[in-house]
Formats: C-alpha cells, sequence, structure tokens
C-alpha cells in the first residue's frame, strides 16, 4: 500500500507504461505540488541509432560493439541525465542472444532488445516498516541464477561489493553504470561506497582493479549525449588503482588515443572477437 501524504510528502513510483513518476508535497516543495516524470523510450535504442543520434562517433560504434563481443567487464560513468543507462540498454541489445542476462535495478530502467533476459527489482519496505528487498539482496540472487552477464543497473550503494566480488570469480562480461564527473572519479567512487559496506579502502582498489577491464565515460554536450572516453583501471605500485584513458572522442579533434591504449586492446583480442577487428579503425583511432 502506497502512502502520500503529509507524513510521507515525497513517493517515487512507475507507472504501467514504464514511466517514473516523483512528487514531492507543499510545503515541502514550492510554490506548490512538484511532479516529475521519466519517459522511457517505447523501444530500445541500438548501438546504430545512437550512433545516429550523435552519442557514439563511427569509431566509437566499432570500439564498443568490440567491447561487448570480447566480454570484458565494463562500468558506463557520467553524470545524471548523460545517457548511461541508455547505452548501456543499447549494449546489452547487441550481446550474443544465447547469452542470459539477469538484471538487478533498483528501479527497471533497462530495456535490452535481447531474447534471453531475466529481471529482478528493488523493493521498498511498506508502511510498517518491512519487506524491503535491496538491490544487493538482488545481485547475491542474481548469482543463483546462471547468469552469462550480470548486469547491475545502476551500483550506488553496498550491492558495489557483490559485483566487484562477482566479477572477479568468473562471471565475465558482466557490467553496471555509477554516477561519476570523469572516468578519474571512479576510484573514488567506488572506494566511497564499499567502505560504507565494510570493505578496506585496499580491497576496494584491489577488487576494482582486477574486476573491470574498460570504463566507458559519458557527458552531454548540449542537448546532445556523448561518449566522450574510454578508460583502463591501473593498479599502481602503493596498492590502489589509478584511471588511464586509452580512447577520446571529439567532435572537433576526432579520435585521440591514449597512455593505456595498448591495455584496453589487449583485453579487447583476449576475447572472442573476430581477428583483425579493430577497435578503432584500422590505424588504431
Amino acid at each position: 500500500m502506497l502512502c502520500f501524504d503529509d507524513a510521507a510528502p515525497y513517493v517515487d513510483v512507475r507507472l504501467a507504461d514504464g514511466t517514473r513518476c516523483h512528487a514531492v508535497l507543499a510545503p515541502l516543495s514550492r510554490p506548490g505540488t512538484l511532479i516529475s516524470l521519466r519517459v522511457p523510450h517505447a523501444a530500445g535504442l541500438s548501438l546504430a541509432d545512437l550512433a545516429e543520434r550523435g552519442t557514439l562517433t563511427a569509431d566509437g560504434l566499432v570500439l564498443v560493439r568490440r567491447l561487448v563481443r570480447s566480454q570484458t567487464a565494463f562500468l558506463v560513468t557520467g553524470g545524471t541525465g548523460s545517457g548511461k543507462t541508455t547505452l548501456l540498454s543499447a549494449m546489452l541489445g547487441a550481446v550474443d542472444p544465447r547469452h542470459r542476462l539477469v538484471l538487478a535495478e533498483d528501479s527497471a530502467e533497462l530495456r535490452p532488445d535481447h531474447p534471453h533476459v531475466v529481471a529482478l527489482e528493488a523493493r521498498t519496505a511498506n508502511i510498517e516498516g518491512a519487506g524491503a528487498v535491496t538491490l544487493r539482496d538482488l545481485v547475491r540472487q542474481a548469482l543463483r541464477m546462471r547468469p552469462d552477464r550480470l548486469v547491475v543497473g545502476e551500483v550506488r550503494g553496498a550491492e558495489v561489493v557483490d559485483l566487484l566480488a562477482a566479477l572477479n570469480t568468473g562471471h565475465d562480461g558482466g557490467c553496471g553504470t555509477v554516477h561519476a564527473n570523469s572516468a578519474e572519479d571512479l576510484p573514488a567512487r567506488v572506494e566511497a561506497l564499499a567502505l560504507a559496506a565494510g570493505l578496506g579502502r585496499e580491497a576496494a582498489h584491489s577488487q576494482l582493479g582486477a574486476a573491470v577491464g574498460a570504463v566507458l565515460h559519458l557527458a552531454r554536450d548540449g542537448a546532445t549525449r556523448r561518449l566522450v572516453e574510454v578508460a583502463v583501471p591501473v593498479r599502481g605500485p602503493g596498492g590502489l588503482t589509478t584511471m588511464e584513458w586509452a580512447v577520446r572522442f571529439d567532435r572537433h579533434a576526432g579520435t585521440r588515443t591514449g597512455p593505456a591504449i595498448d591495455r584496453l586492446l589487449a583485453r579487447l583480442e583476449s576475447g572472442p572477437g573476430p581477428p583483425g577487428d579493430s577497435p578503432t579503425g584500422a590505424d588504431r583511432c
């Protein structure tokens, strides 16, 4: 039973068509009651659709497809409204149709165009404070469902510990999204989430460096959401993980490669993608 009154003056629900509705009652909201709607696309977008919309450049499209085929574990980062969920959903639609995708989300938003999807959604407590099912609970349940790809729609709490542990124990191609202002900020973000869950700093960095093969960062460019960088986690001599950029995509400067390009290529080439399929064009960008 949903309670929405002066005792509980805000609510977040999903409507029958998948639209997310968030409402706040006055006087918390001014000048009156505020309602925000987040309307999903009627049909999931493909990677080709994102290229047509400007989210992916031609080189970016090739790289992302190669990343999916290689079954490299990855995270998609970016700020609020940068298109993280849209890109992740499109990438999942490009996964081998024989693979079983198990999605765990706080609020169901991923809509991959894929024939073998199992979705789990968290649940808040009822008005008596009972019955809550957290995202961390769902990640643990997902691991018992034989996922070929374990997907966490948005990593923002203690579930980061279970996701990293799963990716370190043979669950190839696992992925998720994380709020971060830049790819370089990801280790600090993961560290903070892991510490809140009781995992120490050194262990969090070690898990991140060993589990994640690539990080795709998105940013808003006016009305367009764009993939601007692909980075690779690198474990330093002090035990901490830092990010090194491998590829950057710029509307004006084109595609540029960075210090981690060889690391990225090595990880992509270790997967089952067809030989000779350069991830960023014939000349490595």
